[in-house]
């Protein structure tokens, strides 16, 4: 080691950064110190203060920095560099303004990494002052100097000086045209990627793997399958097919655009896939519903490996929420605090997000609570929780304090679909209307569809029938068929059949293919007696080849998914079933339960009604979880219609009977049962 020339130290050095170990860029110091005689070469100072600011040790770098006794350029664009690096954008700054008032002018080198730092920082301000430095000194006509100017601009928000910036440039590289694509991607201006593209090729250049994938993220947005095949064609001839990059922005393209037979296949032919690569299928297969699949597939990764990132985690909590998995979400949620990614603000949104879609919205507000900070989609998570369970007071509240000054948070168009959603559940009308009007006027948010259809709803829910039509009639948009189904639904409710057959005649023409509305309008129909009418319903949607979907219900329990449809007598338990539902039959009777026999649907003899009734698909997976689940677990059952008004009320008999508590997620909202009592307050 004594003998060790300044330039084997200086090596010595350099593989501590590549390393990555200070002990190791100490020692070498040490040894720099102890053998080479002071003042030390000017290019021993450049590579001390390199590696310290690189392994992010600033207090260290700005010592040997300030021991420099003739410092160069080099040693300072070494110090900015190295903060720019390791996220210090302040202090790269407040060096870079050292350098100035040291006389040193900046260089080729100096000027890219402190536009990274004020681009980084959205300082328009600052970028602007070097932008003037640069075209000072000269060096704004170097290339890399310009495309840093231009990625600061696009960062900064100012997008008419990015493009004056990019027309302007007197020599372009692959990595302004990268720049361009990917900034343009970033501000949703996915037409101006695709031209992009096309003046890119025009100009003979040839794309690499972060064109390829900027360009599919363009498609991507733009949904533009059919130019994204075309890349992929390109791809193909281009030989770039075995970059794992570009394999996985496919994976991604086809993914975001409905074609998962195309991800998975691409996926299959990676040979070595990265984390990457897992996370993009995993959400490719929640985008498509196919959640069942995104959590086998994460499954199969954890066991190839595979650590669990802030992504994959909140895309396979998202697949818990599409699947009502509450138990599993819970799995993953222990995984993502091992993983220390809990934090993450995405990760914790998904929770809020899982947690709320799962009817635990004790879980819901603890997640959200411990959550560092929270983002729009945390917010909106959480007031839809609170929706799910027709909490308006409590959805409400929430909106109160996001909007307050304190956490200035300005609401979005899915803000307003959750509070409107939880007013509607909740009966709770004038609060609903004033938070309606106050969406053009206080917040300049144009009412979508959505809100329109949550207002009609709110409305026909509140007895309001009459009002919600003419509300209908008055609406400056077209009315959609979320909109005139909140009416179908509430003339139903209210036995309304009049009203209901305009509404029902406007959906069949809007969709006529949907079961749905012939279901219901017949159902209601019957429902009033009108037998001939229900009937007749009926046999047009026969006539017209227009199947019914299968009303069921389904409940997990040892690790299995248990299905039940009405009058199911399938299940391998099914003598412990019938046992359990005469059961509950003989002691509601006791109770003083009387069937609601207007909710069987079928001209029948009152006690062949009575049957009817008693055997809908909920109450078959209510007796079966009252036997497989152990008494103080809550019994969870989804059904993918809504809950009759018979199987209402005999759940809440049931709840006080056998002293449970019962969770029903039908497909409108949470219903939970518990004392005889449901906490949507018999309004739903």
């Amino acid at each position: 080691m004594p003998f060790l020339s300044a330039n084997s130290l200086a090596s010595l050095v350099e593989s501590a950064v590549s390393t990555r170990c200070s002990r190791f860029g100490r020692a070498a110091h040490a040894q720099i110190v102890k053998t080479l005689d002071n003042p030390l070469p000017s290019f021993i100072y450049n590579h001390l203060v390199n590696m310290y600011s690189k392994l992010d040790l600033p207090n260290s770098a700005q010592l040997v920095i300030s021991l420099t006794p003739n410092r160069s350029v080099v040693t300072w664009t070494a110090l900015i560099a190295g903060s720019v690096q390791n996220g210090r954008f302040i202090s790269a700054l407040f060096h870079f303004s050292n350098m100035r008032r040291d006389s040193i002018q900046p260089n080729d080198f100096t000027f890219p990494c402190a536009f990274k730092a004020s681009g980084s920082l959205r300082s328009p301000l600052a970028g602007k002052q070097l932008h003037a430095l640069a075209v000072k000194a000269g060096q704004i006509t170097d290339v890399f100097v310009g495309c840093s100017a231009f990625d600061m601009y696009s960062k900064t928000g100012l997008t008419y000086e990015a493009r004056k910036m990019f027309d302007e440039m007197p020599e372009r590289n692959i990595a302004t045209w990268n720049a361009y694509l990917s900034n343009s991607v970033l501000e949703g201006r996915y037409e101006d990627a695709l031209t992009a593209f096309i003046e890119f090729r025009h100009d003979s250049w040839e794309p690499n793997s972060i064109t390829f994938c900027a360009f599919l993220n363009a498609c991507a947005g733009a949904s533009n399958l059919r130019l994204g095949r075309q890349l992929h064609g390109f791809v193909l001839q281009s030989g770039f097919e075995a970059d794992v990059s570009v394999a996985n922005g496919l994976i991604d393209f086809y993914g975001k655009c409905h074609q998962v037979g195309c991800s998975e296949i691409i996926f299959s032919g990676i040979s070595k896939p990265n984390d990457v690569s897992w996370c993009s299928m995993v959400a490719s297969y929640v985008q498509n519903d196919e959640e069942d699949k995104a959590c086998m597939l994460f499954l199969r990764a954890r066991k190839e490996g595979i650590e669990p990132t802030d992504f994959m985690v909140s895309s396979v909590v998202s697949a818990c929420a599409g699947l009502s998995g509450l138990e599993v979400g819970r799995g993953v949620h222990a995984l993502a605090v091992k993983a220390c990614v809990e934090g993450n603000i995405f990760v914790g949104s998904a929770l809020v997000d899982m947690y709320g879609k799962c009817g635990s919205i004790e879980d819901a507000d603890r997640a959200f609570d411990e959550m560092p900070e929270w983002n729009l989609i945390t917010w909106n998570a959480m007031i839809g929780a609170y929706a799910h369970q027709g909490r308006a007071d409590m959805a409400v509240a929430l909106f109160d304090k996001m909007t307050h000054a304190s956490q200035g948070v300005a609401p979005n168009y899915v803000t307003f679909v959750c509070v409107l959603s939880a007013c509607s559940r909740d009966g709770s009308v004038n609060v609903g209307m004033e938070i309606f009007e106050s969406m053009r006027g206080r917040y300049g948010i144009e009412p979508g569809a959505e809100h329109y259809a949550c207002v009609v709803d709110m409305l026909g829910r509140a007895g309001m029938v009459e009002q919600a039509y003419q509300f209908i009639k008055k609406m400056p948009i077209r009315p959609t068929v979320s909109v005139w189904g909140a009416l179908l639904g509430a003339c139903k409710m209210f036995a309304n059949p009049e009203l209901g057959k305009i509404a029902a005649d406007n959906l069949f023409e809007l969709d006529p293919l949907d079961s749905g509305n012939h279901v219901l309008l017949s159902n209601m129909f019957a429902a009033a007696g009108r037998w001939e009418e229900a009937t007749l319903v009926r046999k047009e949607m026969k006539d017209v080849g227009i199947k019914k979907g299968a009303g069921c219900s389904w409940i997990t329990a040892g690790n299995a998914v248990h299905l039940f449809q009405a009058k199911d007598t399938s299940h391998e338990r099914n003598s412990e079933i019938q046992a359990m539902l005469a059961k509950l039959r003989r002691a509601m009777k006791a109770a003083g339960y009387i069937p609601d026999t207007k909710f069987a649907l079928f001209d029948l003899e009152e006690e062949e009604k009575v049957m009817e009734v008693w055997y809908h698909s909920e109450k078959i997976a209510l007796a079966f979880g009252l036997i497989v689940i152990p008494p103080g677990v809550p019994i969870r059952i989804t059904k993918n219609l809504r809950i009759c008004g018979d199987c209402h009320s005999a759940i809440k008999f049931i709840s006080g009977i056998v002293g449970r508590e019962i969770i029903v997620r039908d497909n409108n909202r949470f219903h939970r049962f518990r004392d005889n009592q449901c906490s949507c307050r018999d309004y739903w």
